[in-house]
Protein backbone atom coordinates (compact mmCIF):
# COMPACT_ATOMS: atom_id res chain seq x y z
CA UNK A 1 0.00 0.00 0.00
CA UNK A 2 1.34 3.64 -0.69
CA UNK A 3 1.87 6.13 2.24
CA UNK A 4 0.59 8.99 1.75
CA UNK A 5 2.64 12.42 2.91
CA UNK A 6 2.31 14.27 5.87
CA UNK A 7 -0.20 16.60 4.30
CA UNK A 8 -3.00 13.45 3.61
CA UNK A 9 -2.22 13.75 -0.43
CA UNK A 10 -0.42 11.67 -2.70
CA UNK A 11 3.01 11.91 -1.63
CA UNK A 12 4.99 15.16 -3.72
CA UNK A 13 8.84 15.59 -4.96
CA UNK A 14 9.37 17.76 -1.89
CA UNK A 15 8.16 14.90 0.50
CA UNK A 16 10.79 12.41 -1.49
CA UNK A 17 13.55 14.74 -0.84
CA UNK A 18 12.45 15.45 2.35
CA UNK A 19 12.82 11.90 3.28
CA UNK A 20 16.00 11.39 1.38
CA UNK A 21 17.91 14.30 2.90
CA UNK A 22 18.35 16.05 0.08
CA UNK A 23 16.99 19.33 -1.92
CA UNK A 24 14.29 19.29 -4.45
CA UNK A 25 16.75 19.13 -7.33
CA UNK A 26 18.46 16.68 -6.45
CA UNK A 27 15.81 14.07 -5.90
CA UNK A 28 15.13 15.22 -9.12
CA UNK A 29 17.93 14.10 -11.23
CA UNK A 30 17.83 11.27 -9.40
CA UNK A 31 14.33 10.43 -10.54
CA UNK A 32 15.29 11.45 -14.05
CA UNK A 33 18.57 9.58 -14.51
CA UNK A 34 21.02 11.96 -14.30
CA UNK A 35 24.71 11.24 -13.58
CA UNK A 36 25.82 14.08 -11.73
CA UNK A 37 24.12 12.20 -8.64
CA UNK A 38 26.14 10.72 -5.88
CA UNK A 39 25.82 6.94 -4.79
CA UNK A 40 24.58 8.00 -1.37
CA UNK A 41 21.82 10.49 -2.86
CA UNK A 42 20.39 8.31 -5.14
CA UNK A 43 20.19 5.17 -2.52
CA UNK A 44 18.50 7.73 -0.20
CA UNK A 45 16.11 9.20 -3.05
CA UNK A 46 15.20 5.96 -4.12
CA UNK A 47 14.75 4.68 -0.48
CA UNK A 48 12.29 7.18 0.06
CA UNK A 49 10.61 6.60 -3.09
CA UNK A 50 9.93 3.00 -2.12
CA UNK A 51 9.15 3.99 1.94
CA UNK A 52 6.67 6.81 0.28
CA UNK A 53 5.12 5.20 -3.08
CA UNK A 54 6.07 8.09 -5.08
CA UNK A 55 4.67 8.27 -8.30
CA UNK A 56 5.73 11.16 -10.46
CA UNK A 57 2.90 12.91 -12.64
CA UNK A 58 4.08 11.85 -16.21
CA UNK A 59 2.03 14.69 -17.22
CA UNK A 60 3.86 17.47 -15.74
CA UNK A 61 6.98 16.08 -16.35
CA UNK A 62 6.47 16.42 -19.93
CA UNK A 63 5.57 19.68 -19.93
CA UNK A 64 8.57 20.79 -17.56
CA UNK A 65 10.63 18.47 -19.45
CA UNK A 66 9.52 17.96 -23.16
CA UNK A 67 9.86 14.32 -22.56
CA UNK A 68 7.21 12.28 -23.82
CA UNK A 69 8.98 8.99 -22.19
CA UNK A 70 8.09 7.29 -25.35
CA UNK A 71 11.02 5.97 -28.39
CA UNK A 72 9.79 4.99 -31.78
CA UNK A 73 10.94 1.27 -33.40
CA UNK A 74 10.80 1.88 -36.49
CA UNK A 75 10.66 -0.78 -39.48
CA UNK A 76 11.45 0.00 -42.84
CA UNK A 77 10.16 -3.31 -44.64
CA UNK A 78 6.82 -4.11 -46.07
CA UNK A 79 4.44 -5.77 -43.66
CA UNK A 80 4.09 -8.99 -44.62
CA UNK A 81 7.57 -9.74 -44.22
CA UNK A 82 7.48 -7.89 -40.54
CA UNK A 83 4.91 -10.85 -39.62
CA UNK A 84 6.25 -13.70 -41.47
CA UNK A 85 9.97 -13.45 -40.60
CA UNK A 86 10.55 -14.91 -37.08
CA UNK A 87 13.76 -12.48 -37.30
CA UNK A 88 11.17 -9.60 -36.73
CA UNK A 89 8.89 -10.82 -34.51
CA UNK A 90 12.20 -11.46 -32.08
CA UNK A 91 13.47 -8.14 -32.69
CA UNK A 92 10.38 -6.41 -31.26
CA UNK A 93 10.26 -9.03 -28.57
CA UNK A 94 13.53 -7.62 -27.86
CA UNK A 95 13.00 -3.82 -27.63
CA UNK A 96 10.45 -4.03 -25.91
CA UNK A 97 11.72 -5.85 -22.78
CA UNK A 98 14.24 -3.31 -22.82
CA UNK A 99 12.85 -0.44 -23.28
CA UNK A 100 10.32 -1.72 -20.59
CA UNK A 101 12.68 -2.24 -18.64
CA UNK A 102 14.09 1.53 -18.46
CA UNK A 103 10.47 2.03 -17.98
CA UNK A 104 9.98 3.40 -21.53
CA UNK A 105 7.22 3.31 -23.95
CA UNK A 106 7.79 1.66 -27.29
CA UNK A 107 5.94 2.99 -30.28
CA UNK A 108 5.96 0.04 -32.94
CA UNK A 109 6.15 1.98 -36.42
CA UNK A 110 6.15 0.34 -39.62
CA UNK A 111 6.87 1.99 -42.78
CA UNK A 112 7.42 0.69 -46.63
CA UNK A 113 5.04 3.16 -48.51
CA UNK A 114 5.90 7.43 -49.93
CA UNK A 115 2.95 7.88 -47.60
CA UNK A 116 4.41 5.98 -44.76
CA UNK A 117 7.30 7.85 -44.92
CA UNK A 118 5.96 11.45 -44.83
CA UNK A 119 3.69 10.31 -41.83
CA UNK A 120 6.43 8.99 -40.31
CA UNK A 121 8.58 11.95 -40.75
CA UNK A 122 5.78 14.18 -39.19
CA UNK A 123 5.16 11.95 -36.47
CA UNK A 124 8.87 11.79 -35.02
CA UNK A 125 9.50 15.42 -35.80
CA UNK A 126 6.39 16.46 -33.76
CA UNK A 127 7.09 15.50 -29.96
CA UNK A 128 5.57 12.51 -29.87
CA UNK A 129 8.75 10.48 -29.11
CA UNK A 130 11.73 11.27 -27.31
CA UNK A 131 14.38 8.88 -29.77
CA UNK A 132 14.11 5.99 -32.17
CA UNK A 133 15.73 2.54 -33.07
CA UNK A 134 15.97 2.61 -36.62
CA UNK A 135 15.87 -0.49 -39.16
CA UNK A 136 16.71 0.61 -42.39
CA UNK A 137 18.56 -2.04 -44.24
CA UNK A 138 17.91 -1.67 -48.02
CA UNK A 139 19.70 0.84 -50.39
CA UNK A 140 18.21 3.79 -51.42
CA UNK A 141 15.49 4.02 -48.76
CA UNK A 142 14.39 7.40 -48.49
CA UNK A 143 13.91 7.33 -44.33
CA UNK A 144 17.42 7.07 -44.13
CA UNK A 145 17.78 11.04 -45.17
CA UNK A 146 14.72 11.70 -43.19
CA UNK A 147 16.49 10.28 -40.36
CA UNK A 148 19.71 12.59 -40.31
CA UNK A 149 17.59 15.64 -40.31
CA UNK A 150 15.61 14.46 -37.35
CA UNK A 151 15.30 16.43 -34.38
CA UNK A 152 16.11 13.87 -31.92
CA UNK A 153 18.80 11.00 -31.15
CA UNK A 154 18.52 8.03 -33.48
CA UNK A 155 20.07 4.71 -33.39
CA UNK A 156 20.97 2.62 -36.28
CA UNK A 157 20.48 -1.24 -36.88
CA UNK A 158 23.32 -3.02 -38.80
CA UNK A 159 25.33 -0.59 -41.33
CA UNK A 160 23.21 1.98 -43.47
CA UNK A 161 24.19 3.53 -46.92
CA UNK A 162 25.76 5.83 -47.28
CA UNK A 163 28.41 7.65 -44.86
CA UNK A 164 28.13 6.52 -41.57
CA UNK A 165 29.69 10.04 -40.41
CA UNK A 166 27.67 11.41 -37.48
CA UNK A 167 25.97 7.96 -36.94
CA UNK A 168 25.24 5.54 -34.10
CA UNK A 169 25.16 2.36 -35.73
CA UNK A 170 25.26 -1.12 -33.47
CA UNK A 171 25.78 -4.20 -36.55
CA UNK A 172 27.10 -7.84 -35.93
CA UNK A 173 30.41 -9.38 -37.94
CA UNK A 174 28.11 -10.17 -40.91
CA UNK A 175 31.30 -11.02 -43.19
CA UNK A 176 32.95 -12.99 -40.17
CA UNK A 177 30.13 -14.81 -39.82
CA UNK A 178 30.58 -15.72 -43.25
CA UNK A 179 33.69 -16.74 -43.58
CA UNK A 180 33.01 -18.68 -40.03
CA UNK A 181 30.46 -20.69 -42.17
CA UNK A 182 31.95 -21.38 -45.13
CA UNK A 183 35.35 -22.17 -43.92
CA UNK A 184 33.41 -25.15 -41.51
CA UNK A 185 32.36 -26.46 -44.59
CA UNK A 186 35.44 -26.67 -45.95
CA UNK A 187 36.73 -28.11 -42.99
CA UNK A 188 34.40 -30.96 -43.22
CA UNK A 189 36.01 -32.04 -46.68
CA UNK A 190 33.20 -30.44 -48.53
CA UNK A 191 34.59 -29.42 -52.23
CA UNK A 192 31.41 -27.72 -53.74
CA UNK A 193 30.06 -24.98 -51.59
CA UNK A 194 27.06 -22.97 -52.56
CA UNK A 195 25.56 -20.06 -50.79
CA UNK A 196 22.08 -18.56 -50.71
CA UNK A 197 22.14 -14.75 -50.41
CA UNK A 198 19.82 -12.34 -48.96
CA UNK A 199 19.08 -9.66 -51.20
CA UNK A 200 21.88 -7.53 -52.31
CA UNK A 201 20.75 -4.57 -51.62
CA UNK A 202 20.93 -4.89 -47.88
CA UNK A 203 24.50 -4.62 -46.18
CA UNK A 204 24.17 -7.84 -44.12
CA UNK A 205 23.37 -9.59 -47.34
CA UNK A 206 26.43 -8.57 -49.11
CA UNK A 207 29.02 -8.84 -46.32
CA UNK A 208 28.12 -12.39 -45.42
CA UNK A 209 28.03 -13.32 -49.39
CA UNK A 210 31.86 -11.98 -49.45
CA UNK A 211 32.84 -13.64 -45.96
CA UNK A 212 31.83 -16.71 -48.38
CA UNK A 213 33.73 -15.41 -51.62
CA UNK A 214 37.02 -15.08 -48.95
CA UNK A 215 36.52 -18.54 -47.74
CA UNK A 216 36.01 -20.32 -51.21
CA UNK A 217 38.04 -17.96 -53.41
CA UNK A 218 35.46 -17.04 -55.90
CA UNK A 219 35.91 -14.82 -58.78
CA UNK A 220 32.89 -12.71 -60.28
CA UNK A 221 31.96 -15.00 -62.65
CA UNK A 222 32.29 -18.11 -60.19
CA UNK A 223 29.80 -16.13 -57.84
CA UNK A 224 27.79 -16.24 -60.36
CA UNK A 225 27.85 -19.69 -60.88
CA UNK A 226 27.50 -20.56 -57.18
CA UNK A 227 25.20 -18.39 -55.57
CA UNK A 228 21.49 -17.67 -55.53
CA UNK A 229 19.19 -14.68 -53.89
CA UNK A 230 17.02 -16.17 -51.73
CA UNK A 231 15.45 -12.79 -50.73
CA UNK A 232 15.65 -13.76 -46.62
CA UNK A 233 11.85 -15.80 -46.76
CA UNK A 234 11.58 -19.57 -46.64
CA UNK A 235 10.00 -19.42 -49.86
CA UNK A 236 12.85 -17.98 -51.89
CA UNK A 237 15.36 -20.07 -49.59
CA UNK A 238 13.79 -22.94 -51.33
CA UNK A 239 13.96 -21.64 -55.30
CA UNK A 240 17.28 -20.36 -54.73
CA UNK A 241 18.32 -24.43 -53.63
CA UNK A 242 16.49 -25.90 -56.16
CA UNK A 243 18.25 -22.92 -59.07
CA UNK A 244 21.56 -23.96 -57.12
CA UNK A 245 20.63 -27.77 -57.60
CA UNK A 246 20.25 -27.52 -61.40
CA UNK A 247 22.90 -25.17 -61.83
CA UNK A 248 25.63 -27.23 -59.36
CA UNK A 249 24.52 -30.64 -59.50
CA UNK A 250 27.01 -31.93 -57.52
CA UNK A 251 27.06 -29.29 -54.43
CA UNK A 252 28.02 -30.79 -51.82
CA UNK A 253 27.57 -27.66 -49.04
CA UNK A 254 25.70 -24.94 -48.56
CA UNK A 255 26.13 -21.45 -46.67
CA UNK A 256 22.49 -20.13 -46.63
CA UNK A 257 22.78 -16.45 -45.16
CA UNK A 258 19.51 -17.24 -42.38
CA UNK A 259 17.73 -19.66 -40.76
CA UNK A 260 14.56 -18.77 -42.50
CA UNK A 261 15.93 -18.82 -45.62
CA UNK A 262 17.83 -22.21 -44.64
CA UNK A 263 14.15 -23.95 -43.81
CA UNK A 264 13.27 -23.38 -47.38
CA UNK A 265 16.77 -24.67 -48.67
CA UNK A 266 16.12 -27.77 -46.86
CA UNK A 267 12.71 -28.19 -47.87
CA UNK A 268 13.80 -28.76 -51.53
CA UNK A 269 16.75 -30.94 -50.51
CA UNK A 270 14.18 -33.50 -49.43
CA UNK A 271 12.00 -32.96 -52.52
CA UNK A 272 15.64 -33.60 -54.87
CA UNK A 273 16.20 -36.67 -53.03
CA UNK A 274 19.09 -35.46 -51.29
CA UNK A 275 20.10 -36.22 -47.34
CA UNK A 276 21.87 -33.78 -45.03
CA UNK A 277 24.19 -33.90 -44.50
CA UNK A 278 25.34 -37.04 -45.84
CA UNK A 279 24.48 -35.92 -49.63
CA UNK A 280 24.77 -31.95 -48.51
CA UNK A 281 25.82 -29.78 -45.61
CA UNK A 282 24.17 -27.06 -44.54
CA UNK A 283 24.66 -23.83 -42.43
CA UNK A 284 22.42 -21.21 -41.63
CA UNK A 285 22.65 -17.65 -40.08
CA UNK A 286 21.17 -16.24 -37.15
CA UNK A 287 20.83 -18.82 -34.82
CA UNK A 288 17.22 -18.03 -34.24
CA UNK A 289 16.05 -19.88 -31.62
CA UNK A 290 12.44 -21.17 -33.04
CA UNK A 291 14.17 -22.62 -35.67
CA UNK A 292 17.45 -23.59 -36.20
CA UNK A 293 17.34 -25.94 -32.60
CA UNK A 294 13.63 -27.37 -34.34
CA UNK A 295 14.93 -28.15 -38.40
CA UNK A 296 14.72 -31.68 -39.42
CA UNK A 297 18.14 -32.29 -39.18
CA UNK A 298 19.03 -29.48 -36.83
CA UNK A 299 20.47 -26.89 -38.11
CA UNK A 300 24.00 -25.70 -37.62
CA UNK A 301 24.25 -21.63 -38.00
CA UNK A 302 26.03 -18.70 -37.25
CA UNK A 303 24.70 -17.03 -33.95
CA UNK A 304 24.45 -13.13 -34.24
CA UNK A 305 22.87 -12.17 -30.52
CA UNK A 306 19.72 -10.37 -31.35
CA UNK A 307 18.93 -9.32 -28.19
CA UNK A 308 22.49 -8.11 -27.60
CA UNK A 309 22.23 -5.82 -30.17
CA UNK A 310 18.62 -4.37 -29.66
CA UNK A 311 19.86 -3.71 -26.19
CA UNK A 312 23.01 -2.41 -27.17
CA UNK A 313 20.79 0.24 -29.45
CA UNK A 314 18.43 0.81 -25.96
CA UNK A 315 21.39 1.62 -23.90
CA UNK A 316 23.13 3.89 -26.33
CA UNK A 317 20.10 5.90 -27.46
CA UNK A 318 18.98 5.91 -23.35
CA UNK A 319 22.97 7.52 -22.48
CA UNK A 320 22.20 10.53 -25.63
CA UNK A 321 18.37 11.44 -24.26
CA UNK A 322 20.49 11.84 -20.68
CA UNK A 323 22.72 14.40 -22.74
CA UNK A 324 26.13 12.30 -22.30
CA UNK A 325 28.47 13.13 -25.24
CA UNK A 326 28.84 10.19 -26.97
CA UNK A 327 30.81 9.55 -30.12
CA UNK A 328 29.12 8.51 -33.35
CA UNK A 329 30.31 5.56 -34.15
CA UNK A 330 29.59 1.81 -35.55
CA UNK A 331 29.49 -0.68 -32.83
CA UNK A 332 30.38 -4.49 -34.16
CA UNK A 333 29.38 -7.22 -31.99
CA UNK A 334 30.94 -10.73 -32.70
CA UNK A 335 29.49 -13.76 -34.24
CA UNK A 336 29.99 -17.48 -33.47
CA UNK A 337 29.37 -20.92 -34.71
CA UNK A 338 26.81 -23.55 -33.39
CA UNK A 339 27.09 -26.50 -34.12
CA UNK A 340 24.33 -28.88 -34.86
CA UNK A 341 23.39 -31.84 -37.15
CA UNK A 342 22.95 -30.47 -40.25
CA UNK A 343 26.94 -29.99 -41.08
Amino acid sequence: MSVQSHSGTRPTLEDVAAKAGVSRATASRVLNASPRVSPEAHEAVTAAVLELGYQPNQAARALVTRRSGAVAVVFSEPEPKIFDDPHFAWLIRSAARSLADADVQMVLMLVHSTQDQARAERFLAGGHVDGALLFAPHKGDQLLSVARKLPLPVVHAGRPWGSLRGLHTVDHDNEGGGLLATEHLISLGRKKVVSITGPLDEHSAMDRLNGWRTAVGADDETTALMTADGGFSREGGRRAMEALLARVPDLDAAFVASDYMAEGALDALREAGKRVPQDVAIVGFDDHPMIAPHTKPALTSVRQDTNAQVRHMVTHLLRLLRGEKIRARREVLPTVLVRRESA
